[in-house]
């Protein structure tokens, strides 16, 4: 959980040392066989569908014994040599840095470069590393993951935009944005009573891009004790970045509960639960809630809670047409924080590519008391299990954006508060801005329409709201003996919605 701590630094850990490197010496050559292979379009389905057929074998994790027990501080001095990096000098547009093993990144993967038809592996050397007070390793360490670097900011400069490391974890950000959320191939029982299930990408190809091309291609091989499978990962860096997701899985047991499009983030506290907090900033999270469009056409928003105890939702749907955990406010005025800018985190909005038939989308809340911790988990899960010794295919486009990237009419909520009322109600208070509430005539006066369940609601008002340019609904809600309440509210103008449909968990 606090590997968000570490994380949050990544972009922190490369140095800028300067030299100058023959094209044999700059494309690292490989731990695993000086050979190469050939390498089609079907090589790492083909190795996955072969794996599901052996029993799991645990990634390696073994450490000397310098490395087997790093701090955090120690693990941050290991610091890659940008001179050492994949593809730099060829005139690409694309860089790859690698990352040691160590502190919390024990499993070993295998790295190689796909070139003309050929994958080469990219074999480990300790010089390619500054390892500051901690001794040079004289073992095959390998490597834990990689990342990726373009000029996505400025053309003169590559910036890091992509990470790939620890279990089947990885992160991006667009131009002008900070790390935040992360993204992984796949979670398993996530929330379960017995246990979560981690699985690991274990091995990935980088395809070296042409020169002038806006794409890199990346694909990883993923294992664990229930499936392995084969992913391909079309990263496209940019004002939004974009990562085209095509995943094959190959079940060893029937998979009662996956997440498909998995994303993991944070939410400590905003204006919708911020008693107990004392902090001097306004708000602390990397999401403030998750964002849905359903298969009926709803457009829906739940902010998001810490809450006392684990709570997890699930939001049936026939199909989805997309979700995602946003990060809405923008100004540096809502956090107040001037090393966190948690303003500048990514919104991660996942589109299917094709039917994602029957199944829900599911939120999991965990409790935290820190910050660094990464407490909150969104997926997809399909209705029926996924059965073993069959072939699953999934498809989806990520986009690390700052808002939904779909058109909508429908104004869009910005701000949820919490707090007490006089009489010892609870009273929301829900700010939506958009477009059409620009439009309105100024003899319109719109509805709020909300529902509790269990509970009731009292004195549901909508006003102008003229500091943002949209309007206020507010309400009372009267919980009686309930410690959990279902709401559920919108901004109507007769019978037509004005608003998306703002869906909250009350919880005591």
């Amino acid at each position: 959980m606090q590997r968000r701590k570490f994380l949050g630094h990544g972009g922190a850990l490369a140095v800028a040392l300067v030299a100058t490197l023959a094209p044999e010496q700059v494309r690292p050559a490989s731990t695993a066989s000086a050979s190469t292979t050939a390498f089609g379009g079907s090589f790492v389905r083909d190795l996955a569908r072969d794996l599901a057929t052996r029993p799991y074998q645990p990634p390696d994790r073994s450490l000397p014994g310098s490395f087997a027990h790093l701090t955090y501080d120690q693990y941050r001095g290991i610091r890659f040599d940008p001179a050492h990096a994949l593809w730099r000098g060829m005139g690409l547009p694309f860089e790859v840095q690698f990352l040691h093993r160590g502190f919390l990144f024990e499993d070993r993967v295998d790295l190689f470069e796909v070139a003309d038809g050929h994958a080469s592996p990219i074999r480990y050397s300790p010089d390619m590393f500054v390892f500051g007070k901690t001794p040079r390793p004289t073992d095959d360490m390998g490597f834990s993951g990689f990342r990726i670097h373009a000029p996505i900011n400025r053309p003169d400069y590559f910036d890091e935009v992509c990470v790939f490391q620890g279990a089947s974890y990885f992160r991006a950000v667009a131009k002008g944005q900070n790390y935040g959320l992360s993204s992984r191939g796949l979670a398993i029982k996530t929330g379960d009573a017995g246990g979560e299930e981690f699985p690991a990408f274990k091995s990935f190809w980088l395809e070296r891009p042409t020169p002038g091309t806006n794409a890199v291609v990346v694909q990883a091989l993923l294992d664990s004790p229930s499936t392995s499978g084969a992913f391909r990962f079309t990263i496209r860096p940019g004002s939004e970045t974009i990562f085209d997701v095509e995943m094959s899985l190959y079940p060893r047991n029937d998979i009662e509960h996956a997440g498909l499009a998995a994303l993991t983030s944070m939410f400590f506290f905003d204006s919708n639960n911020r008693a107990g907090y004392d902090d001097y900033r306004r708000a602390i999270h990397d999401s403030d809630g998750l964002a849905m469009w359903t298969g009926r056409g709803e457009q829906l928003w739940r902010p998001l809670n810490n809450p006392a105890r684990l709570q997890m939702s699930s939001f049936v749907d026939p199909g989805s047409r997309g979700f995602g955990l946003m990060q809405r406010k923008r100004q540096f005025d809502d956090y107040e924080d001037l090393e966190a800018h948690y303003e500048k985190r990514p919104s991660l909005w996942v589109e299917p590519i094709g039917a994602t038939g029957e199944g829900a989308v599911q939120l999991v809340e965990i409790p935290t008391p820190i910050e660094t911790n990464d407490n909150i988990v969104a997926f997809w899960t399909p209705k029926q299990p996924i059965k073993a010794k069959t072939e699953f295919a999934f498809t989806y486009r990520l986009h690390w954006c700052d808002d939904i990237p779909i058109h909508s009419d429908l104004a869009r909520v910005t701000d949820t508060a919490c707090g007490i009322a006089l009489d010892g109600s609870r009273l929301f208070v829900i700010d939506v801005v958009g477009d059409n509430l620009k439009a309105l005539a100024k003899d319109i006066s719109p509805q709020v329409q909300v529902t509790a369940n269990p509970g009731a609601i009292r004195n549901a008002v909508a006003e102008a709201n003229p500091q943002t340019g949209g309007w206020r609904m507010s309400f009372e809600l009267v919980p009686g003996d309930a410690t959990l309440v279902d709401l559920r509210a919108q901004l109507m103008d007769a019978e037509a919605p004005l608003s998306e449909v703002w869906i909250y968990r009350w919880t005591h």
